[in-house]
């Protein structure tokens, strides 16, 4: 019998040029006060910067603490993630990209004593406040209130304090199975699938305590939050027509769905005339 102990949570992190901010992320992971055990995992995909080499002064200043991970060459965000969450062990991962960072030492006690309460809740989430680069607070919601959603909800938008630096899921098959989609690596929006598909797969909820404890990062260097908009809003068709190929939904949703391609994206089209593409959604939706 192997005296390996395995942990509780597992600590998923990415990061990719992170010099300026992965400090920060590390320090919310080592401050975390818990009554079960933890392991932190850190995927670093050949950044160009200092960023390796800041994770590797922490590992040895906290031996035994930091799992570094590192490829040979840049293998992109989405399979630094999959492969980050294949090697979790945890009952439940935790997830945080390395520019974003937490904020309280009791984040992952409180995240965890809810899921083992409610089983009806495949993910809990929390509030976090959104900084710039000059650390100043851009959104700060000045009143949380406990939020919860299920499949409808998340496939129609609506996930509001649900960002990745928040999010606590449970580490069970039907969760992991995302990781073998080959669709999986096509999205933009690799956090908004990964909730969609945990709360259809398990039929479970997403939960939002009403408490902030961590903090996401507006930065030129952002994967989502600074890309220009009109190459912005090509991703979110291009995700948008990826929820309706890969996901099971009713014709009621298939009609609410149709609205919000109209609402949101034809026009879009239109304009760049991208009429076959459009007719092919509305086809699909029909």
């Amino acid at each position: 019998m192997s005296n390996i102990s395995v942990p509780t949570v597992s600590i998923c992190c990415i990061t990719y040029n992170h010099e300026k901010y992965i400090g920060s992320s590390i320090e919310g992971f080592l401050m975390q006060k818990t009554n079960f055990e933890v392991e932190i995992l850190i995927g670093e995909d050949c950044s160009t910067d200092s960023t390796k080499s800041i994770i590797e002064d922490y590992c040895l200043r906290f031996p035994g603490r930091i799992n570094l991970v590192t490829y040979e060459k840049n293998i992109g965000s989405i399979n630094n993630h999959i492969n980050i969450l294949n090697l979790a062990r945890g009952k439940y991962l935790a997830l945080c990209d390395g520019d974003d960072f937490w904020t309280n030492p009791l984040k992952l006690q409180k995240q965890v004593d809810f899921l083992e309460a409610n089983q009806e809740y495949v993910i809990c989430c929390h509030y976090s406040k959104v900084i710039n680069d000059n650390e100043d607070v851009v959104y700060l919601n000045p009143n949380p209130v406990s939020l919860e959603y299920d499949f409808e909800d998340v496939l129609l938008g609506k996930k509001e304090e649900t960002r990745l630096c928040s999010l606590m899921v449970r580490n069970v098959e039907e969760v992991r199975a995302l990781n073998s989609k080959s669709w999986y690596l096509q999205v933009h929006g690799a956090d908004k699938f990964f909730k969609i598909f945990a709360v259809s797969a398990t039929n479970k909820k997403i939960y939002v305590m009403p408490e902030v404890m961590a903090c996401y990062r507006l930065h030129a260097g952002g994967v989502w939050s600074m890309i220009n908009s009109n190459l912005r809003k090509s991703r979110m068709i291009s995700d948008f027509n990826l929820v309706i190929r890969n996901f099971k939904y009713s014709t009621d949703l298939k009609r609410k769905l149709l609205k919000i391609y109209i609402r949101d994206y034809l026009l879009f089209e239109v304009k760049k005339l991208r009429i076959n593409h459009a007719f092919n959604t509305i086809i699909k939706l029909l």
